[in-house]
């Protein structure tokens, strides 16, 4: 039987596997501005205190009892947590940990959430290795860099034939950390990105369960197998990004190779990014920012006929769910956002318990929410209209969400996210002294303080 194996496929790339080593291996240690040494520090807050905020999840209680059965060495920190794993269970488990409350930072142009895969791998590295703090945070912003210049490259395409992105280029950013903590030379970083391009992991079908956050933590331990590989010898394909039948061909129909080096050591990826002030996928928040501007108005919820939704499609795509069973389904539910949202006037992680999502009240006006999808408005916005059973109608247009590049979060918002995450996990006395250590990690002559303060006194 014969097939037809007609490749439509680029024969031309430019080397970006080599070039992008290159840089990582390459590029001098604090390299870039200082907003974008300050931005890499709000990146490494953000997800500790999300790593140790998720930390006794259910999912991270199962991950790590999977990883157990391996008895492994006690090599690493389980943030948020006494028990120590090897550094490739570390990242593992960190990576789902950080992810699993979907409170990370987010690339907005991609949609990728890199600190998860490539902190997680990172952080475990460096405390194995007692690297300094300064080599960290160049590993985090070159990692960075590596996985969201990718995301630009496929992005949209690779992401509507159903990757989980953060996954998918996950890998490489955590692969290009590992590389620079390691000191891998250029030869070998290019192996290091070529053994974790094979590894692409996250299908966007598994948003709603425990293995969404699996993504990012598969894609941490990858990277960080891949560049101790290479360490090794170990070799890949040098053009296992760019080949026709290599990682970004394979993956999408759209490979945009300048996005992977134009202004390359000049514009940081990592200036980019953003966090989360409600605890639920991005394109659900312009809709929770409206329904907290009107519950300040003074619209409650049983005094609402109907709620009109108008919002990109992509939103209903991804968020669409009109009934969900439980809190990490209600973090895909437009319709929960807004109940909650009105409601509570937040949407924390306390807003998407299975207690409140079950709720009679947050059900009642969740049934009462219709969505629209139109390309008219933008994904990154939403149209809200609230009828009012006397009549009255209330209306809120919310162009760009809080916690978006036009109105980001301040330093003082993010130490009281980071706050609210992490007391809970180690105690009010456990929280300024770990955020200082994030704040100053630049300067820390290792991790090992800091790893200390992230997991509870015995």
């Amino acid at each position: 039987m014969s097939r037809n194996t007609t490749l439509h496929a680029d024969t031309d790339a430019p080397p970006i596997t080599a070039e992008l080593a290159r840089f990582v291996a390459t590029h001098p240690s604090r390299g870039w501005s200082d907003a974008v040494e300050h931005e890499a520090h709000r990146t490494f807050v953000n997800w500790l205190g999300c790593a140790i905020g998720g930390s006794r999840h259910e999912a991270t209680d199962a991950a790590l009892a999977a990883v157990q059965m391996l008895e492994p060495s006690a090599q690493a920190a389980v943030l948020g947590r006494r028990e120590r794993v090897d550094m490739a269970g570390a990242a593992l488990v960190n990576g789902i940990a950080s992810h699993v409350f979907d409170f990370d930072d987010t690339h907005l142009r991609t949609i990728i959430h890199p600190a998860g895969p490539v902190a997680s791998a990172a952080l475990a590295l460096a405390e194995r290795r007692g690297s300094s703090g300064r080599v960290l945070v160049d590993s985090i912003v070159l990692g960075i860099d590596v996985a969201c210049r990718m995301g630009n490259v496929i992005y949209p395409q690779h992401y509507d034939r159903g990757w989980h992105i953060t996954g998918s280029t996950g890998m490489l950013g955590a692969a290009a950390a590992c590389a620079r903590l390691l000191g891998l030379d250029a030869h070998r970083t290019t192996m290091a990105l070529g053994i974790a391009a094979s590894q692409p992991v996250g299908l966007r079908e598994q948003f709603g369960t425990m293995t969404k956050p699996l993504h990012p933590g598969a894609a941490a331990r990858a990277g960080l197998v891949s560049a101790l590989l290479a360490s090794r010898g170990f070799t890949a394909s040098p053009r296992a990004l760019e080949a026709p039948r290599g990682f970004a061909q394979v993956v999408s129909t759209k490979f945009d190779w300048s996005e992977a080096t134009d202004a390359l050591g000049e514009r940081f990826e990592i200036a980019f990014n953003t966090y989360k002030p409600f605890a639920c996928g991005i394109v659900i928040h312009p809709t929770i920012d409206a329904a907290v501007q009107l519950r300040a108005r003074g619209v409650r919820a049983e005094a609402i006929d109907r709620v009109e939704l108008l919002v990109h499609p992509l939103v209903l795509e991804l968020t669409g769910k009109k009934e969900p069973a439980d809190g990490l389904q209600a973090k895909f539910s437009v319709y929960h956002g807004f109940a909650a949202g009105l409601i509570v006037g937040r949407a924390g992680e306390d807003e998407f318990a299975d207690a409140l999502v079950r709720r009679d009240d947050v059900v009642a006006l969740r049934r009462r929410v219709q969505a629209t999808a139109s390309d008219a408005i933008d994904e990154a916005s939403a149209d809200v209209t609230v009828w009012l059973r006397d009549g009255r109608r209330e209306h809120v247009f919310v162009e760009h969400a809080i916690g978006s590049l036009q109105r980001p979060m301040q330093d003082t918002d993010l130490a009281a996210k980071f706050a609210a995450l992490v007391e809970p996990v180690l105690g009010a006395g456990g929280v300024e002294p770990l955020l200082e250590s994030g704040w100053s990690l630049a300067q820390a002559a290792d991790v090992d303080a800091l790893v200390a303060r992230a997991v509870p006194a015995l």
